[in-house]
């Protein structure tokens, strides 16, 4: 019963990190963007926390551990709606992974990392999507699609049931890629803002408020010591101690190399390069904080951080416009960090290798295809972006009635 305890106190731990994580994405997310959009944007990260967990307490959590039968396909499989089934009598659920908690903690554990994926597209759509046809998207893909295709690893799904199981420790595919695969198919169908393009030439639209960005982005660094910290399941001391350690150890060298990397290529010391490549970091030793030692994890970190430029300097000729970089984060390092599994650590090889790439491929095409239909049946039906007018004018009036900062107006456009 002691173990039960210490185990349950952790992840309850973990658990509100995980929860705090919310308000680092409002946080780097308003300070990225301009003020006249400030609202708007807080109003979507409360709308996919409390919705998500709505959701994912109605159908998404039994989606995703839905206890799929010895030859089941293991791509689909549902255990009936709401948290009332047989199995939680007791307050307890047997699960493979599970290592002696609570049927409850489990479930607002799992149920904070859902509303991650949501927040990833929130970002990369920021300042021009209509905010109903976001929330109706943000219901279909928090409450059906991530949990389907979490249970296909964390559920004992397909991918877990390979010759070499596809290794995702917690979630640079199964959270951060989900996100970062619909955050660039939005973002492909919204089109740029206004005034991100001319000629050709990508044209930098500053955000109102870089100390609340930084703010936020030291907000999620705390929080992904529940994120990562958490995902051992139990309060193991020397797992928990480890995973710890290199999450930190990434997030540092990710911030670091990005800061490098960008000075050289663009001459100057841009904080908001740094800050994501903190950022890539975590997201890179997401798949494998188990598993690394500290100098894997700083490779991996620093491979991350080298990728966000990169990978910002793509998606701009792409002619994709991100205003917070997260496709770059999420999506471009989430699928490095899951290739790193097969790369280094305790699990480098050939077959691993595979493996991941096989787990890269599904969540892709199953992303790519559902967030396309939703989002393409949303376009064509009620639209998805604001007029000319209402997106030069700002979201926070037009949508909301209001200002962030009334005191504080700005003549912005």
């Amino acid at each position: 019963m002691e173990l039960l305890t210490i185990n349950n106190v952790w992840m309850m731990i973990c658990t509100a990190l995980v929860f705090f994580m919310h308000l680092g994405f409002s946080l780097l997310e308003i300070g990225l963007t301009r003020q006249k959009n400030t609202l708007n944007i807080l109003f979507k990260n409360i709308f996919i926390i409390t919705i998500g967990l709505l959701l994912y307490c109605l159908v998404g959590f039994n989606l995703m551990y839905p206890g799929f039968e010895e030859g089941a396909s293991g791509f689909f499989g549902f255990a009936g709606f709401g948290l009332s089934s047989p199995l939680n009598v007791e307050g307890t659920l047997d699960l493979a992974y599970n290592a002696g908690y609570t049927y409850w903690t489990d479930f607002l554990f799992q149920g904070m990392f859902a509303a991650t994926a949501a927040t990833i597209v929130s970002g990369a759509v920021a300042e021009r999507i209509k905010i109903g046809p976001f929330m109706i998207f943000v219901i279909i893909y928090v409450g059906i699609v991530y949990p389907i295709a979490g249970s296909w690893k964390w559920g004992g799904g397909f991918l877990d049931s390979l010759e070499t199981p596809f290794y995702d420790f917690a979630g640079s595919t199964l959270v951060h890629s989900v996100g970062g695969w619909a955050a660039l198919v939005a973002v492909w169908l919204l089109g740029s803002r206004i005034g991100k393009f001319k000629d050709g030439k990508p044209q930098a639209i500053p955000g109102h408020n870089i100390p609340l960005a930084t703010a936020g982005v030291l907000i999620l660094w705390l929080g992904w010591f529940g994120f990562n910290g958490g995902s051992v399941l139990s309060a193991d001391p020397a797992l928990t101690s480890l995973t710890l350690v290199t999450t930190s150890l990434a997030a540092a060298a990710g911030g670091v190399i990005a800061f490098l990397v960008s000075t050289l290529m663009y001459k100057n010391y841009d904080l908001t390069m740094f800050l994501n490549g903190i950022l890539g970091g975590l997201v890179g030793i997401t798949a494998g904080a188990d598993l690394m030692s500290p100098t894997d994890a700083i490779l991996i970190g620093g491979i991350a951080g080298a990728i966000i430029v990169f990978g910002v300097a793509l998606i701009d000729k792409l002619k994709l416009d991100d205003p917070v970089g997260a496709i770059a984060v999420h999506l471009i390092c989430g699928i490095w960090g899951t290739l790193a599994v097969g790369i280094f650590g305790e699990k480098a090889g050939g077959a691993q290798i595979v493996s991941q790439l096989i787990g890269i491929a599904s969540y892709a095409a199953f992303c790519i295809v559902t967030s396309f239909i939703i989002l393409f049946a949303l376009k064509k039906t009620v639209g998805i972006r604001v007029s000319e007018k209402e997106e030069l004018e700002g979201l926070d009036g037009f949508e909301h009635g209001m200002d962030a900062y009334p005191d504080f107006r700005l003549n912005e456009h």
